[in-house]
């Protein structure tokens, strides 16, 4: 099997770099080799404490590349357009072929082609809004979160 490169970043600010080969969206936990440890045991990572899984080309990406925040006009995305708010206030953008806001989480793909992230790993209950773009990309509609009071 494959390694997939990943950062995790849990909801208390943790960041975890390194790769893993048993990360599948339905399961609640999966294992984490350290990048900066890569001959240690894999660190076991449990997906509800964590904000996001993000699937990355490589560790380093590009610091001072400004990453595209939306799809130039003209440009197709697929699937549905959302802009995810995390607890923490941080945004991102991205398409997604399909969410079930029951489940534990969903993947996103960034509107940037050239992004470091290849798609990421949303966790539903790190979420404190989330909307769906309509066609012009500045109205949208909210969708709301189960369980959560707007």
């Amino acid at each position: 099997m494959e390694r997939i490169k990943v950062v995790i970043r849990y909801i208390n600010g943790q960041l975890l770099k390194g790769t893993t080969i048993d990360f599948f969206p339905n399961k609640d936990r999966f294992h984490v080799t350290p990048m900066d440890k890569p001959l240690d045991n894999p660190v076991e990572v449990i997906v509800n404490k964590l904000k996001a899984v993000f699937v990355v080309r490589d560790f380093k990406g590009v610091p001072q590349y400004n990453e595209r925040s939306g799809y130039p006009e003209g440009n197709k995305h697929y699937g549905s357009l959302l802009e995810v708010t995390f607890s923490d206030g941080e945004v991102l953008l991205g398409s997604c072929m399909s969410f079930d806001l029951k489940r534990q989480g969903f993947f996103i793909s960034p509107t940037d082609p050239k992004s470091n992230n290849l798609r990421i790993f949303v966790v539903c209950s790190a979420l404190k809004r989330i909307r769906q773009l309509l066609a012009n990309a500045t109205d949208y509609v909210e969708i709301p979160i189960p369980g959560r009071k707007k």
